[in-house]
C-alpha cells in the first residue's frame, strides 16, 4: 500500500526550498511563548495546560496539518501534475495512503514534537504531562492529515474548505453542540493527551479509548473515501 517512490517525491516537494523553514515557524512561536511564560514568575500554575492545550491543539496542530495536508495532493491537482501520476499503474488507494502517511509524518515533525518539547520546558521534566501532549499531538497529526488530504481530493479549493473546517466545525460547532465532540479531531487529541497527562485544564471531553477508536474510524474512512474520489478523477483533470 505504501509506495516509497511517491513518498520520496512528496517529501522532497514538501521540504524543498524554504518550505521547511516556514513550517518550523509556528512550532518556534509556541516554544518562544512557553519559554516566556516559564520565565514569568507571575504566571498562574495552570498555564501549561491552558496555553499548550489551546495554542498547541487548537492552532499549531491543525494549521500545520492544513498546510501540509492540502499540499501533498492539492498542489498536484491544481497544476494538473497529478495526471502524470494517475497515468501510472499505481493504485489510487496507494497514492492516497502514501501521501497521507507523509503528511502525518511531516505534521508530527513540525507540530507534535514542538508540542512535546514545550511540555518539557513548561514542567521542567519529560514526565507524563509532556508525554501526554506529544502522544495526543501524534494522534491529531494522523487524523487531521487524513481529513485534509480527503478535502484536497474532493475540492479544487482545499485551503479554504480546510480553514472553514477548523474555524467553523472545530472552533465553533464542537464548543456549542456536545455531540459534535465525537466527530472532532481536536477532541480525539485532547482525550488521549489528558488520559496520559491527567490534567483537567486540557478541557478534554473524551476518554482515551473512545478517542483512539473514533480517530481510527475517522482516519480509515477519510483515506478510503479519498481513494474513491481519486479513482473517479478523469484524465481531463476534472474530479
Amino acid at each position: 500500500m505504501f509506495n516509497p517512490t511517491i513518498a520520496g517525491i512528496t517529501l522532497r516537494a514538501l521540504l524543498g526550498r524554504k518550505r521547511a523553514f516556514l513550517l518550523a515557524i509556528p512550532g518556534a512561536v509556541l516554544l518562544i511563548i512557553t519559554i516566556a511564560l516559564k520565565a514569568d514568575n507571575n504566571a498562574s500554575t495552570s498555564w501549561p495546560a491552558e496555553v499548550l492545550g489551546r495554542v498547541g491543539f487548537s492552532a499549531l496542530l491543525p494549521l500545520t496539518a492544513l498546510i501540509v495536508g492540502t499540499s501533498v495532493l492539492g498542489a498536484e491537482i491544481d497544476d494538473s501534475s497529478i495526471l502524470h501520476l494517475l497515468a501510472t499503474p499505481v493504485s489510487r488507494q496507494s497514492i492516497i495512503f502514501t501521501k497521507t502517511t507523509i503528511a502525518a509524518a511531516v505534521t508530527l515533525l513540525f507540530a507534535a514534537i514542538p508540542e512535546y518539547v514545550a511540555g518539557v520546558i513548561a514542567t521542567g521534566t519529560a514526565g507524563s504531562f509532556a508525554a501526554g501532549l506529544g502522544i495526543g499531538a501524534v494522534l491529531g497529526s494522523i487524523v487531521y492529515s487524513a481529513v485534509f488530504v480527503l478535502i484536497s481530493a474532493i475540492t479544487r479549493h482545499p485551503v479554504a474548505f480546510a480553514l472553514a473546517y477548523i474555524a467553523v466545525w472545530e472552533g465553533l460547532v464542537t464548543n456549542l453542540v456536545s455531540g459534535a465532540k465525537y466527530l472532532s479531531a481536536e477532541q480525539y487529541s485532547l482525550g488521549l493527551a489528558n488520559a496520559i497527562a491527567k490534567n483537567k485544564a486540557l478541557d478534554a471531553h473524551l476518554t482515551a479509548t473512545t478517542a483512539v477508536i473514533l480517530a481510527a474510524i475517522a482516519t480509515a474512512g477519510a483515506v478510503a473515501y479519498a481513494g474513491t474520489r481519486l479513482r473517479s478523477f478523469r484524465l481531463t483533470g476534472d474530479a
